[in-house]
């Protein structure tokens, strides 16, 4: 084998190359979905002069998929059914409006009343704080007049337009959200902070500089504007360069078929623990966020502590992968990870462990095999993996019927979805920090934010294939067909209480992305002991999160199998919080489930049953851009 990227190929294969025939798993017993080549056909309507019927439909998805490159993949009509049931619900909720009413004369009153006090006592208290996470008013500067009276204003408003927008009764919680989320964004936009008049910060280095921050700041947009149209990275990425930065971790590819290259890490110790484990990423993302700078790589950190590690480095997508789904993903991915693993390592069941859909992946994979009575891992653990979406928390706007056909629609023209645009949603759940602040400190205070590794990764993104971003929107998302026991592997249905391999659940507080109370129903649907661990943080911060980490706790707790439930709250209430990284409670755990007895480091690779080594770490995937 090659170290060169395999060409693609016209029809999906277990293997491209010549690896064994029976790797990457059984043939499906059944299609798994007629949408992708039904698409795909559709696609070529438009050209083929197909009768107007068809063509009319094939025109309606070219449309979508063009607007949507325009409104960030977020669909109008989606927006416009949210915003007319919440003018309908309103308009016939009298006593919600003179609540409202009543409301706006109340903050009239006390704005007015505490202004009055301000201006004659500087010292006065603010009459409404900014949330939490609101970082955006916390300088002295804006304590002093005029500019406390411009964002104690802006907050009260803010509070009117939450109270206006929610609890409406009769309007369903999908569109609530989706109100109340235009309505945050809006007011985001138009926030004092935003504009040098009425930002003191803005107005004191202005004053300081003479005027410097904004030629700086000029200096800036131009230099982010030639990126993002060159298709460049944004500025400071080029100082964490995979293979010389980041990704450092000594390892070597063993195996690569047209979906994953595997890497096996080279041992840091002279013995190791008898289980390996397998790391299975998000798709959606590049497996070294778990390899970062050699001082946080939970790569190397678990090298270091005896554990020979095996890690999934997925291709990036282009169009001609766009029927590529999760049925590929389980059987070229991690069935196909597995059995070079039991080649490389005979007899041994390694500890599973998947990340984000990287855990959903894994999760349907393992509950497959438990179902067909195979025993091939030892232990499961999911790092931010939500597998019930009853609750999605914020993302919720994001997914209804409207949103997905949008979507799709976007994917179906190029066959994928880009990771711009899929970034650009997950951005919007933060606008405050990931897109106003970081423009008014760029663009108006001409200082640029350091980038770090974590940055650098973020923004190295990656594709995500037609298929299987819209079997997971629709049969996950919109159906919950994996919680309900409904989803489908090999044309039969897998449910999670079927695995019996013991679960370590990693969620964070902070995370947007997979709630952490959503994560915490896995005790509602596992049937094993589950080790739940709440560390503080987001959705990739919290996970990134070595020893030595400032500020960093977290709670851990485990449910046997047969103990009584706990709810999310009363749990987090009642388990003790421990300071510092949570990644020696997990080496812990992973001990304690791995053999006592320490054995020699396994060869790299398996060159007598057809896994030779092909090349270095990183590998050659991980560059696609």
């Amino acid at each position: 084998m090659s170290d060169s990227i395999p060409k693609p190929v016209s029809r999906i294969s277990p293997v491209a190359g010549p690896q064994p025939a029976s790797l990457g798993g059984e043939r499906r017993a059944e299609p798994r979905l007629p949408a992708p080549a039904a698409a795909t056909e559709e696609r070529r309507e438009i050209t083929d002069g197909i009768t107007f019927p068809a063509s009319g439909r094939t025109i309606d998805r070219f449309f979508h998929a063009v607007l949507g490159r325009m409104t960030l993949g977020v669909s109008p009509a989606a927006a416009a059914l949210a915003y007319m049931e919440w003018m309908t619900h309103l308009a016939m909720a009298p006593g919600k409006q003179a609540e409202l009413a009543q409301k706006a004369w109340r903050k009239a009153a006390r704005f007015a009343a505490w202004s009055t006090h301000a201006a004659l006592r500087p010292d006065t208290p603010p009459c409404i704080e900014p949330m939490p996470q609101d970082r955006r008013f916390r300088s002295p500067e804006w304590q002093r007049p005029p500019f406390n009276f411009y964002y104690q204003a802006f907050l009260l408003t803010q509070q009117w337009w939450w109270n206006a927008t929610t609890h409406i009764r009769g309007m369903s919680k999908q569109n609530e959200q989706s109100v109340s989320f235009m309505a945050r964004q809006l007011l985001d936009m138009i926030a004092p902070s935003n504009f040098a008049w009425t930002n003191p910060e803005v107005l004191k280095a202005t004053a300081t500089s003479g005027g410097m921050n904004f030629v700086r700041g000029a200096a800036n947009f131009l230099q982010d504007m030639e990126r993002v149209v060159a298709g460049r990275k944004p500025v400071g990425t080029e100082r964490f360069v995979v293979g010389r930065d980041v990704a450092l971790t000594p390892g070597h590819v063993v195996f690569r078929n047209r979906l994953i290259e595997l890497i096996q890490y080279t041992p840091a110790t002279e013995t190791v623990y008898a289980e390996p484990i397998l790391i299975v990423p998000a798709p959606i993302m590049k497996y070294y966020i778990l390899d970062l700078s050699p001082e946080n790589s939970m790569v190397r950190y678990l090298v270091e502590q005896g554990h020979t590690v095996f890690m999934i480095s997925w291709k990036n997508p282009g169009s001609e992968d766009r029927d590529l789904g999760m049925d590929e993903y389980r059987r070229l991915g991690v069935r196909a990870a597995l059995r070079v693993i039991e080649a490389v390592v005979p007899g041994a069941r390694p500890h599973a462990v998947g990340y984000c859909l990287g855990g959903i992946v894994l999760t349907t994979a393992v509950a497959a095999m438990a179902r067909d009575g195979e025993e091939r891992i030892r232990t499961l653990t999911l790092f931010t993996t939500e597998l019930d979406y009853t609750e999605p928390g914020e993302l919720l706007p994001f997914i209804d019927e409207s949103q997905v056909a949008y979507l799709e629609d976007m994917m179906w023209d190029q066959g994928y979805l880009d990771g711009r645009q899929f970034a650009g949603a997950f951005h919007l759940l933060r606008s405050n920090d990931l897109i106003w602040s970081k423009m008014m400190r760029e663009y108006l205070l001409g200082e640029r934010q350091g980038m770090t590794d974590l940055m650098a990764w973020n923004a190295d993104v990656t594709r995500v294939p037609y298929a299987m971003h819209s079997e997971v929107l629709r049969s996950l998302f919109l159906q919950n067909d994996l919680a309900a026991g409904h989803y489908k592997v090999d044309g039969r249905p897998v449910v999670i209480g079927d695995i019996r391999s013991p679960i370590f659940c990693v969620a964070t507080a902070e995370d947007h992305v997979a709630p952490w109370k959503s994560v915490y129903k896995l005790h509602l649907l596992a049937d094993t002991d589950v080790t739940f661990l709440l560390a503080s943080g987001g959705h990739n911060a919290g996970v990134v999160s070595e020893p030595g980490h400032p500020r960093r706790r977290y709670q851990v707790t485990t449910r046997k199998e047969g103990e009584r439930y706990v709810d999310p709250d009363t749990w987090a209430a009642q388990v003790p919080v421990t300071e510092g990284s949570w990644w020696p409670e997990w080496q812990r755990w992973l001990t304690a489930r791995s053999s006592p007895e320490r054995v020699r480091p396994p060869q790299i690779g398996a060159a007598a049953e057809g896994f030779a080594v092909i090349g270095q770490a990183p590998g050659s995937y991980v560059f696609q851009e």
